[in-house]
């Protein structure tokens, strides 16, 4: 599996678990899981960008090198 899908599969993963967490938060009437749960979300948020960005990158090059060779 490539390192971007990777990046996209754990990103997705913890948005998931983030927003478990700031809802349980808010049920339970408690600000720091909430919180804790909303930090989770935005590092999965930018996992996955990162993910996104490798996948340009590896297409760029494939593209870069498609007009050397072509």
């Amino acid at each position: 599996m490539k390192t971007s899908t990777k990046d996209e599969i754990k990103g997705s993963f913890h948005k998931m678990k983030g927003t478990i967490k700031e809802e349980v938060g808010k049920i339970a009437n408690d600000r720091d899981l909430k919180a804790e749960g909303r930090a989770e979300k935005k590092k999965g948020k930018v996992q996955q960008k990162i993910g996104h960005a490798k996948e340009a990158v590896a297409d760029l090059k494939d593209k870069l090198t498609e007009l050397k060779t072509g």
